[in-house]
């Protein structure tokens, strides 16, 4: 199957602020109050979400984070390499994919406030990966990555930073 046989059959649309294509295929109807929600989080919540979201080479998840904890799945396609920034000024790269013994995962969990961004290994053509969040996520506490604000917080992920930012 190709990536846009995929994107009508699951009915997925663009993800303008980040990049690639999704759709929201779960929202409780459950809430939480703020008052339990993780620092950063504000209003009320679902207690949990869950969507499909894909990229390609040229529709890519550009860097960004949320207060709450993102669990992403991989269900078909080619690997993805995931940078991840974390809170104490160290960056690490992962592979989501489901060749375990090359030291894929099919299953990453990125915590909350860690900056993220996901890109189709080198010589892809799509991946069709599933992410949940608990609490739920809500628009309001989405950030999007500056390219020189991360860079001077980031310096020795510089050349990866430019990878996974617009200017």
């Amino acid at each position: 199957m190709t990536a846009d046989e995929i994107k009508e059959m699951l009915q997925l649309e663009p993800l303008r602020m980040e990049g690639g294509f999704f759709r929201e295929t779960y929202r409780s109807r459950w809430m939480i109050s703020p008052d339990y929600l993780p620092e950063g989080m504000q209003g009320m919540h679902s207690i949990g979400t869950a969507i499909y979201f894909m990229i390609t080479p040229d529709a890519y998840s550009r860097l960004h984070r949320v207060p709450g904890s993102e669990i992403f799945h991989f269900y078909l396609g080619d690997p993805v390499t995931m940078l991840q920034l974390l809170p104490d000024g160290t960056h690490q790269t992962l592979t989501i994919g489901n060749d375990l013994a090359s030291g894929a995962r099919p299953q990453v969990i990125v915590r909350g406030n860690t900056w993220m961004g996901c890109k189709v290994a080198p010589g892809g053509r799509f991946a069709l990966l599933g992410t949940t969040m608990s609490p739920g996520f809500s628009q309001s506490d989405y950030q999007g990555g500056v390219r020189d604000e991360l860079i001077a917080q980031y310096p020795a992920a510089a050349n990866l930073i430019r990878e996974y930012t617009r200017e």
